[in-house]
Formats: structure tokens, C-alpha cells, sequence
């Protein structure tokens, strides 16, 4: 296999991986849902059989989905990383706007470990994420499950599992800020100015600039806060939330 026909069956893989990873983070697939036939969803994505058994195996790698021998792939049931680290489910504007504080803290830091000890595997993920919403934007359209994988490539490419394994812990609670912020962008515009922000991230942490990547790190997650509340935040000291569920 070429080089370049390599590359295509990765960007493939990853544009199946990413769709069935929304599919069943957005509660499309349910908990020990079966997923449809390889032979199905190889005619449904248009891609052979090798290709949709990569993102299958990613998947599994992930722990989202496991196999029954001769019974096809399941949606597995949560680890329950979120409960265990006392994550209550959003339920309001005001939370959304906590997991945005929350994101501020640790993804700054996240972008500029990222940038200081990035690799070219890392960076190649963050790239296919760009790929992805670059894609997307170009048919005027947003991809939270793109948006979710690019920052969560980030994570990675800091080299420390708990950003990592924090981000996906706040998967659930990201992708509700994601999807609201996909449709405040579908109707008053800034899909272009979202992925330039997206754009420059990547080009300051593939340079290896610590302090940018968390300056353009911030700026991006302040903007995408603003956008999605208008620039109208909430006073938090008003809106109380009921202590975390215990482990």
C-alpha cells in the first residue's frame, strides 16, 4: 500500500470513527444497543470492510464498544468515570457555563503542555480533527463530535492521562456546550472565525509556543462561551447547584 493510500484509509477510518463515536455519545446508539452489520454500515459510509473494522477497533481500544463472538458489536455501558469523580448531569444554563469554567482551568494548561511536548502522532490527531471541521465548515455545517475530538486530541498530546481522562469523564457535559454553541453558530454565523480560532491552535502548538497555545487556548473557549450566552453570562452567586453525587 502507497504512503498515500495509507493516508486515506486513516483519514477514512477516523471520519467513521468520529461519526459512530457521536452517534453513540449523543445517546443515538443506547447502552447494549447492537450496532448495525459491518455490511450495513460499510454501505451507509461508503467505505470497505477494513476501513469500518479500524474505527470498530478504536472503539473497542476506547472502551465504548465491545464484542460478542458470532454476535456483532455492542454499545458498552459507562465506566461511570464521570459518577466516580462526582460529575452530576447538566441540567441548566448555569451548569453549562460552569463546565466552561471548568474547561478554562484545565485546557489552557492541556494546550500548553501540549505544545511543549507535542510529537508528529500527536499532532497528526489534531490535524485530522482540523480536517474534519475544516470539512464541515466548507459545507457550512458544525460537527461537535469533530470539535469534542480536536480538543480532546489536545488533551492527549499533553502527555498527563488525567487531562485526558478528565476530558472524557465531561464528555457528556462538553457535548451538550458543543452542540449548543454548533447551533448558536448555524444561526448568527462565526463558523469561519470558529475554525480560524481552531486553526491557530493547531499552528501554536505544532510551532512548540507554550504561552500562545494557552493565550489562543482561552481566547477560543472565552469566544465560544460568549457566543453560545450572547455575552450575557449568568450571576452564579444566584443559581445554586446541588452538591456532586458521592462515588
Amino acid at each position: 500500500m502507497t504512503n498515500q493510500n495509507a493516508k486515506r484509509r486513516t483519514t477514512l477510518s477516523d471520519s467513521v470513527y468520529h461519526s459512530l463515536f457521536s452517534r453513540i455519545s449523543s445517546g443515538e446508539y443506547q447502552v447494549n444497543q447492537k450496532l448495525p452489520p459491518e455490511t450495513v454500515l460499510s454501505q451507509e459510509f461508503g467505505v470497505s470492510r477494513p476501513v469500518l473494522r479500524t474505527a470498530l477497533e478504536r472503539l473497542r481500544e476506547e472502551g465504548l464498544i465491545h464484542s460478542r463472538q458470532g454476535a456483532g458489536s455492542y454499545v458498552r455501558a459507562p465506566t461511570s468515570a464521570s459518577a466516580s469523580v462526582g460529575f452530576s448531569p447538566v441540567e441548566t444554563l448555569a451548569d453549562i457555563q460552569r463546565c466552561y469554567e471548568f474547561r478554562l482551568t484545565i485546557e489552557t494548561q492541556a494546550a500548553a503542555l501540549a505544545a511543549e511536548r507535542r510529537d508528529e502522532a500527536a499532532l497528526e490527531g489534531i490535524a485530522q480533527a482540523l480536517d474534519l471541521m475544516r470539512a464541515a465548515t466548507g459545507s457550512h455545517q458544525h460537527r461537535e463530535d469533530a470539535d469534542f475530538a480536536f480538543h480532546l486530541a489536545i488533551a492527549q498530546a499533553s502527555n498527563n492521562q488525567y487531562f485526558e481522562a478528565t476530558f472524557r469523564a465531561l464528555r457528556e457535559h462538553i457535548n451538550v456546550g458543543m452542540r449548543l454553541h454548533g447551533m448558536s453558530l448555524m444561526t448568527g454565523g462565526g463558523l469561519e472565525e470558529t475554525l480560524a480560532e481552531h486553526t491557530g491552535l493547531f499552528e501554536t502548538i505544532s510551532a512548540g509556543d507554550r504561552t500562545r497555545a494557552s493565550e489562543l487556548m482561552r481566547r477560543h473557549l472565552e469566544h465560544s462561551r460568549d457566543r453560545l450566552f450572547g455575552g450575557g453570562l449568568l450571576d452564579l452567586r444566584m443559581s445554586r447547584h446541588p452538591p456532586a453525587s458521592s462515588a
